[in-house]
């Protein structure tokens, strides 16, 4: 396996040549190495909420997706921002190539860890902003809350839910999330810290 090249900016291009096993991020055309697999109490919230929506889906004209995937937010700008939610929501499957998705999802989910929660809550919440993705959740298993941010007149208005909440996503009219179920599955693989 090859370095990868020094340059300062990238693009899809060069992210989809490289072959080195690791898994990155481009975001503006910089790189992030991701960190290797998530903790069990990370895949298990994840799990749990991607088991819901994926129940729901069924049957509709809506698909759901896990990390890794990925999702290039500017294909038809730059094509310098690759990322890799741990749950995507995509309804215009036109979207959908190959190599991932052509676009914003109408829907990610990211789960949050110690390593990850500024990165999420500030750059990808600012990209996820920028492209137009219509609802975006950041959970945090530690604390077992969401911050599901909805899109509207070009910002993204929040509310706050805790474990015990039944919490809306507001893509998919009729569909509640049972936070309980999520985080109560941590509980039951012994995650707790």
């Amino acid at each position: 396996m090859k370095p990868l090249p020094e340059i300062e900016r990238y693009t899809y291009e060069d992210y989809y040549a490289w072959d080195d096993g690791k898994r990155y991020e481009l975001i503006d055309g910089a790189v992030r190495l991701m960190s290797p697999a998530p903790a069990p109490k990370h895949q298990a919230v994840q799990g749990g909420i991607f088991s819901q929506l994926d129940t729901f889906l069924n049957g509709r004209r809506c698909a759901v997706f896990q990390a890794p995937f990925d999702v290039r937010l500017n294909p038809d700008g730059a094509d310098d921002t690759v990322v890799q939610p741990d749950i995507l929501v995509v309804c215009d499957l036109s979207k959908i190539d190959k190599r991932g998705l052509k676009g914003a999802p109408d829907m990610i989910v990211e789960i949050t860890s110690p390593s990850t929660a500024s990165y999420d809550r500030v750059t990808k919440f600012n990209k996820y902003l920028e492209a137009g993705v219509l609802e975006y959740w950041i959970v945090d298993p530690d604390s077992k809350s969401v911050a599901a941010c909805v899109l509207k007149d070009g910002n993204y208005i929040i509310k706050a839910y805790g474990e015990s909440d039944e919490a809306p996503v507001s893509v998919l009219e009729g569909c509640v999330i049972k936070l309980s179920q999520a985080f109560d599955r941590a509980r039951l693989f012994f995650f707790e810290d």
